[in-house]
């Protein structure tokens, strides 16, 4: 990628011919040996063609071949759809913080001698994130194919958005549950004190049910999408895309935390204070729905110009085929 990078920008300059055929390409043989795939010259961020323009040094960081240019080229076109991610991986990781925080002010107890480790209410997140996905398998995606005659059902970037929809949903129910928890908490004058609230801690299932839904969409499309829009040689890479996001997400959780806390309390009263029954969780909450609607906006703008990856899985299969029909027409000549 950097050696086509490079390469362009030398060549800045130079015309490109009109014929893709001229531009710098190696045999299929070649690719065939390596077991991998070809890919034809594309009208879309034309400027990196010029790293394949015949012309001047033949080095490695002065020309490359087509099928160079066409896999970086899939790596930009995702990196935008990469940059939304970051945002909806921040909300994923408040399931680990502030929802585990809001567990420890509420009433644990199951019996009399049990208490519920607040983190363990995590599990109800991959638990449904578990049934959705075989929902989804099992069911809609047969019902979504007769209306979309598209094999998954949806497209990747659909079942991305409609994840994304699913986060901001989950915030604003945390929101809502939020405000019941200080409006008891109050009424118990535990604002002040910072004891416990006379709620169960099962109050806040509905937040981490709405997480385990929309991670069925967005984790499991964001993974598949990064996989799969990858070119052949660099499917690790893609993956990587996946596992960047968390880490981003992360930092950004913490970032944001920090910011806002930071921010609220130049203004009077803070929203994340040491006492959470004093703070005001419902408006970070909000906060962050507020960016997930933004960021959906801006997801739903760089969807509508995505160009998906040609699906070359087929190709090398066919040549393969038309090779062993040949080979046998010419055994049975002989």
């Amino acid at each position: 990628m950097a050696r086509v990078l490079v390469a362009a920008a030398k060549k800045w300059r130079l015309k490109l011919p009109s014929d893709p055929k001229e531009l710098h390409e190696l045999d299929l043989g070649v690719y065939e040996k390596k077991r991998n795939f070809r890919i034809d010259s594309t009208n879309s961020m034309r400027f990196l063609n010029k790293a394949a323009v015949k012309g001047g040094s033949d080095t490695k960081w002065s020309l490359c071949c087509v099928t160079q240019v066409e896999e970086t080229k899939q790596i930009l076109r995702m990196l935008p759809i990469l940059v939304t991610m970051f945002i909806p991986c921040t909300i994923i990781s408040q399931t680990n913080t502030l929802f585990v925080k809001q567990g420890t002010t509420l009433n644990r107890h199951m019996g009399r001698h049990f208490q519920i480790p607040p983190a363990s209410l995590g599990a109800f997140v991959t638990l449904t994130m578990l049934i959705c996905v075989v929902l989804y398998d099992r069911y809609f995606v047969k019902i979504m194919k007769l209306w979309t005659k598209n094999p998954r059902g949806i497209t990747l970037l659909q079942r991305i958005g409609f994840g994304l929809l699913l986060h901001i949903v989950t915030m604003l129910a945390a929101c809502f549950i939020e405000k019941k928890r200080l409006s008891v908490a109050r009424s118990h004058g535990l604002d002040r004190s910072g004891g416990q609230v006379p709620l169960t801690i099962f109050i806040l299932l509905p937040q981490f049910v709405f997480m385990g839904v929309a991670d069925a969409f967005l984790v499991v499309g964001k993974i598949e999408f990064f996989y799969d829009q990858a070119p052949e040689s660099m499917k690790s890479l893609g993956t990587s895309f996946s596992l960047t996001a968390y880490g981003v997400g992360n930092f950004l959780s913490s970032f944001l935390l920090a910011f806002v806390s930071n921010i609220s309390k130049r203004r009077g009263k803070g929203w994340i204070l040491n006492n959470l029954n004093a703070s005001r969780l419902d408006y970070y909450y909000v906060f962050l729905a507020i960016l997930g609607v933004i960021n959906f906006i801006l997801f739903l703008a760089l969807s509508r110009i995505y160009i998906y990856k040609l699906d070359l899985s087929k190709s090398i299969d066919v040549v393969t085929e038309d090779r062993g029909a040949s080979d046998c027409q010419a055994e049975s000549k002989s």
